[in-house]
């Protein structure tokens, strides 16, 4: 059964209560000023420029943390007088392993929280389509809390590509050790899984930035030791995220150690053939030389006969050393 979810594009504002959340549009955010024990969650997937500026003025938010056209891939963190910034690159999952990056712009400030993407992202829209009493506990979390979520979910994407990254790998090292020899066929596609290990390392390195800006102890007030924890323990998830992208590449290289392995067997078992195939020409050429010599001897006497004879003899030693070698293992 398909479960994905249906993309979409615009504005979509919620208000998160402890009880209940409710849908609010752009013309209600000036009017709705959440509380304490509330938080506005205002998502903008592919809004055109005319609905980020009414937004961003509705939120009292500055022009430095305003996305700017071409918008910017490199991840980054920014703090300013009564909001910070985080922009960050989740992976969209392609065919072949085509990995491709979604970059995701979060601002929040006092008890809201603002993503703007210009594409659709997985599991930014399976919390739009959540039914709302699933989601109502929500309003109990602060906004930084609420932003350590999102980036712990935008972390679970390249998890998630490491994941599919592993199935590739198993399936080209199963074809590898099967019975039909991968030859050189297996060299393009462990050029693809190097590029598309070394595109996640690109990818998420970059984001140490953000995640160890948000764990410094400068970057949340004294007292909030419960969102402290939160940003702390997103850094560690970063860490062994980084630590599996890492695996990928060398999983990678113990593929081609393992192809190289398989190519070397196969070389050894041809020459083997070689080999043999070698030493029982030999062996015949040696019989029909002495047979060539220029001496007199009673079997030359046979003629017709006695050349039917030598053939059938060095027949004969042929299958016979066949024979012997299919069963001591040289062929």
């Amino acid at each position: 059964m398909d479960t994905s979810v249906a993309p979409s594009t615009g504005v979509t504002i919620t208000l998160y209560r402890e009880q209940h959340s409710c849908s609010l549009d752009v013309l209600e955010l000036r009017n709705n000023v959440p509380g304490d024990d509330e938080l506005l969650w205002v998502d903008l997937c592919g809004a055109s420029e005319a609905e980020v500026a009414r937004v961003w003025g509705a939120l009292d938010l500055g022009e430095g943390s305003l996305p700017t056209r071409p918008i910017a891939t490199n991840p980054r963190l920014e703090k300013f007088a009564n909001h910070f910034m985080a922009r960050v690159v989740a992976v969209l999952p392609g065919a072949n392993l085509d990995f491709r990056g979604a970059v995701l712009t979060i601002v929040a400030g006092p008890n809201f929280v603002l993503t703007h993407h210009a594409e659709d992202i997985e599991f930014l829209a399976e919390m739009r389509a959540r039914e709302p009493e699933t989601v109502c506990d929500i309003g109990c979390l602060g906004e930084a809390s609420f932003v350590a979520a999102l980036l712990g979910w935008h972390l679970s994407t390249y998890f998630s590509a490491v994941g599919l990254f592993e199935v590739e790998i198993e399936r080209l090292e199963s074809r590898i050790l099967s019975d039909q020899p991968p030859g050189r066929s297996a060299l393009p596609q462990l050029c693809a899984l190097r590029g598309a290990a070394s595109r996640l390392r690109r990818m998420l390195a970059p984001h140490r930035v953000v995640f160890d800006g948000l764990s410094r102890p400068d970057f949340v007030p004294d007292g909030a030791e419960d969102v402290a924890r939160h940003l702390r323990d997103l850094d560690d998830r970063y860490e062994r995220a980084l630590d599996v992208v890492e695996n990928a590449r060398e999983l990678v290289v113990g593929s081609f150690q393992l192809f190289s392995t398989q190519t070397e067997l196969q070389t050894n078992e041809r020459m083997k053939l070689l080999t043999f195939v070698t030493v029982v020409t030999g062996l015949l050429a040696v019989i029909a030389g002495a047979l060539g010599m220029n001496f007199e001897a009673n079997f030359f006497s046979l003629k017709t006969e006695g050349f039917w004879i030598a053939v059938a003899f060095m027949v004969g030693l042929g299958l016979a050393s066949i024979l012997i070698g299919r069963r001591r293992g040289w062929l």
